[in-house]
């Protein structure tokens, strides 16, 4: 495994009782020492994507899906390697000829998309589904896919994070970036499967704790359920329970603050005090704003 694995899928495959060796910062150069130590210790290399036994067990998905929902119409499927795609694009194919397939990648790593395209595969940099992030896609899988022509949508990263956000609010579901692709494709183009009977394949759940917590804090700030709120106020006595009791009154609920008598204030005398405030939607962050205002208080929605 690439040394940038996530820990609980490094544990969970260790419980599993596996040897896990990590190499290189990829995926391609971690394949690279496992071929060097197939040669060297005389082991079998097997492929994660392009292998026509490893497809095939991917494709029995697409078999499951429409023997439980016969009726959907659109398959939304994450690609890495493209494995999974190819495998559930022959199954699905071949059970029912007018279902669409779609692959999603994330637009930072969309070399399969690139490749169907006939570009350049120019790929790389940060991102939160790292299940995704290959370089090399599988020649098997290419010509599969490409022999369908079927459509890659590619996906911003912000959109992946709000289809984990998602997932877990409503669904209940833990689901790590890759696993929440096919519906962060719904979320960036939701006309394109309006009325729709649509599967997606939520394909993993190793996303560390830290990681998700970021992530689920990051939504709530995004959504407007979590504001930082910049007050300028006499340095008085009461004046900071005034304000408290009023952001409480407004129905705001007091996460954090953080006292600035040195750093941003504008007087000696009149101190900053930032409130991170929980809220129950981007309307009644901008209604406690105005409540405060409305009582002579000095107050700005901070960045």
């Amino acid at each position: 495994m690439p040394r940038g694995t996530p820990n609980t899928k490094l544990r969970s495959t260790q419980v599993l009782g596996a040897e896990v060796v990590l190499e290189g910062g990829t995926l391609a150069e971690a394949a690279r020492h496992a071929h060097e130590l197939a040669a060297r210790e005389g082991l079998t290399f097997i492929h994660p994507y392009d292998d026509p036994a490893v497809i095939a067990g991917q494709g029995t998905v697409a078999l499951e899906l429409l023997e439980q929902a016969p009726e959907l119409e659109v398959l939304v499927v994450p690609v890495g390697g493209g494995g999974l795609l190819s495998g559930m694009a022959v199954a699905a194919k071949a059970l029912k000829p007018s279902i669409e397939v779609l692959g999603v990648e994330s637009k930072s790593w969309c070399a399969m998309y690139q490749r169907l395209r006939g570009e350049p595969v120019d790929v790389g940099g940060d991102t939160i589904a790292e299940g995704m992030a290959v370089r090399d896609v599988g020649e098997m899988a290419y010509s599969i896919l490409k022999s369908f022509a079927l459509e890659i949508l590619p996906v911003d990263e912000v959109t992946i994070e709000r289809a984990i956000v998602a997932l877990i609010e409503i669904e209940k579901t833990v689901a790590e970036g890759a696993g929440a692709a096919g519906l962060a494709a719904l979320l960036e183009h939701p006309g394109r499967f309006a009325g729709r009977r649509v599967g997606i394949v939520v394909s993993g759940g190793n996303i560390d704790t830290r990681l998700l917590s970021a992530v689920l804090m990051r939504g709530l700030v995004r959504d407007g359920r979590l504001v930082r709120l910049r007050v300028v106020m006499p340095d008085i006595a009461g004046s900071l329970a005034r304000v408290a009791a009023l952001i409480g009154e407004a129905g705001g609920n007091i996460v954090e603050v953080e006292h600035r008598r040195v750093f941003g204030a504008v007087s000696v005398k009149s101190p900053e005090v930032e409130f991170t405030v929980e809220t129950r939607d981007r309307e009644h962050g901008e209604a406690l704003v105005a409540a405060l205002a409305a009582q002579g208080v000095r107050v700005g929605m901070a960045e």
